[in-house]
């Protein structure tokens, strides 16, 4: 295909070429779902917001993990063929991806495949075996750090249930039979869950054989602190996660855990931390900016579970962040749909001046003010932005005001 860029932008033509969105580095992702919409008949609600997430201008809807689950949330999957879940049944999922399709929005699966809950006991008189369903694997299937008996895990350990042993070639065959079918059902794009709980080498393997249309990771560990608060030199973060990303052949974004723990301290006064020793961005979106993902808050940093939540005073300040800047900007459920109408039109005016001003994951930045009160920068030629209470705007005629809000504003030549 070489370095075309026609029909991968915002549409469902399926590419065989792996690197055509990235290159492209157009997307803006929604995530679909918070902790709580297992409660909500959830396929259904979402279904009907489909026109909506089509017309705000979003490539792509991050849905929670749809198959069947010991718990409601997704996270601990034991049927990995059952497509009916908390979320809904596999018919109302089935015509969610639908509606996506027609409306050209790609829909991206939860892989959660760190770890699966057992049917039966095995060796040791654990749950890790998985008789009686799709995929009955056995104890080699599970890490012998979590009691099967299989290899030592290739990363982190998710505790307290069985981890999936990557290494075992059976294993690997199996996942990425289920990977494929989950494209045939109608997924296009993938996140992998808990990414640092296997290596990455895996990750590259998986996506060149489902090859789906775009990937995300997520590398989530603590960011660098001290006894006074966040530590300004996040480098060994981003790095980290760019190491991951590195792994995977380049095949996978990943989310920039990095930017979410800088900007969310830097929106409290601190705007001197949006620009690292040498001028640029602080998180990964500074070093690789067409595979950082950036985000807000998620599932598990805010909603109910709010580990490590973003200020909720100073949110759109945020998303004037993310959505004027390099990267691949990723918009949360709860503030499009659940915090009121005054939020999901400010949001939707931001994705619209991206969009119209063709800002893209590898759009030029120039960083203009980075004090204790205001951040100013400048993204490719045509759009200035300030977040902070201080007083700031580009000088020239030529600029006008595109939108502005509470402690924001955002130019664009005409």
């Amino acid at each position: 295909m070489g370095n075309t860029t026609s029909n991968v932008n915002n549409n469902t033509e399926e590419s065989t070429d792996l690197g055509a969105v990235l290159r492209n580095g157009r997307e803006i992702l929604l995530q679909g779902f918070n902790w709580e919409s297992h409660k909500y008949d959830w396929w259904r609600n979402l279904e009907k917001k489909v026109p909506d997430i089509a017309k705000s201008g979003f490539t792509s809807v991050w849905l929670p993990p749809a198959t069947h689950s010991f718990s409601p949330e997704g996270y601990l999957p034991q049927n990995l063929y059952s497509l009916n879940s908390a979320y809904g049944s596999e018919q109302l999922l089935k015509a969610l991806l639908q509606k996506l399709k027609q409306y050209k929005v790609r829909a991206m699966a939860d892989i959660v495949i760190n770890h699966r809950i057992g049917t039966t006991q095995g060796h040791g008189g654990m749950y890790n075996r998985y008789d009686g369903i799709p995929l009955a694997w056995n104890e080699h299937a599970v890490t012998s750090c979590t009691g099967g008996l299989g290899n030592k895990s290739t990363g982190d350990n998710f505790n307290g249930v069985p981890n999936i042993d990557h290494s075992q070639h059976f294993v690997r065959k199996d996942i990425i039979g289920w990977l494929k079918w989950l494209r045939n059902v109608g997924f296009q794009d993938f996140r992998f869950d808990f990414a640092r709980g296997y290596s990455a080498k895996y990750v590259k393997e998986y996506i060149e054989e489902a090859k789906p249309i775009f990937s995300v990771g997520e590398c989530w560990d603590s960011c660098n602190y001290n006894g006074y608060g966040l530590d300004y030199n996040q480098d060994s973060h981003r790095q980290r996660i760019i190491n991951w990303i590195d792994a995977t052949g380049q095949l996978s974004t990943a989310f920039d855990f990095t930017t979410k723990g800088i900007l969310q301290e830097a929106v409290k006064g601190q705007f001197w931390r949006l620009r690292d020793p040498q001028g640029k961005p602080p998180g990964v979106v500074g070093w690789w900016p067409s595979r950082a993902v950036t985000f807000i808050d998620n599932h598990d940093t805010g909603s109910t579970q709010a580990h490590w939540p973003f200020p909720s005073n100073h949110i759109m300040e945020g998303y004037a962040y993310i959505l004027t800047h390099p990267g691949i900007p990723t918009v949360f459920y709860d503030h499009f749909y659940d915090w009121g109408d005054s939020m999901h039109e400010q949001i939707a005016k931001l994705v619209n001046i991206r969009k119209r001003q063709d800002i893209h994951s590898r759009s030029s930045l120039r960083i203009l003010e980075s004090q204790t009160n205001l951040y100013s920068a400048m993204i490719g030629d045509k759009v200035c932005m300030k977040i902070g209470d201080g007083s700031w705007c580009p000088t020239g005629r030529e600029w006008t005001l595109a939108t502005s809000g509470h402690r924001y504003a955002v130019w664009q030549k005409q």
